[in-house]
């Protein structure tokens, strides 16, 4: 969660239960043991002074530094004995992957390509 909020912030709690596919009610709750903890505070919404946006504090940012730091650790020691021809490889077929999944991502789950509208045939 600190992650997200730390790639787009400040944003509302709605949109953050959207990108994460839960209920609303998780995020309330996982909200407010960041509060607890100081790694996040709620901010008035500037578009709608009703609404609240939640950013991330100085602790936070250190959170979220620190579990990037964390898994480059654990790539980096996953991968320590690989040999250079592997980490070829492994380099060319993510490159794949990732050109694979963008060019997949854009097709709705109906088999469509997004760029159609329903009921327009393919």
């Amino acid at each position: 969660m600190l992650r997200h909020i730390a790639e787009s912030e400040p944003l509302r709690p709605g949109v953050l239960a959207v990108r994460l596919s839960v209920e609303a009610s998780h995020v309330t709750r996982q909200l407010r043991q960041l509060e607890q903890a100081g790694h996040v505070v709620r901010v008035p919404d500037p578009e709608d002074r009703r609404a609240q946006r939640v950013q991330l504090t100085e602790a936070g940012l250190d959170a979220v530094e620190c579990m990037r730091e964390v898994r480059r650790r654990g790539m980096e020691a996953a991968l320590a004995t690989w040999s250079p021809e592997d980490l070829g490889r492994l380099a060319g077929l993510f490159g794949r992957l990732v050109d694979d999944f963008v060019r997949h991502a854009e097709i709705e789950i109906d088999g469509r390509p997004a760029s159609v509208p329903p009921g327009t045939g393919t």
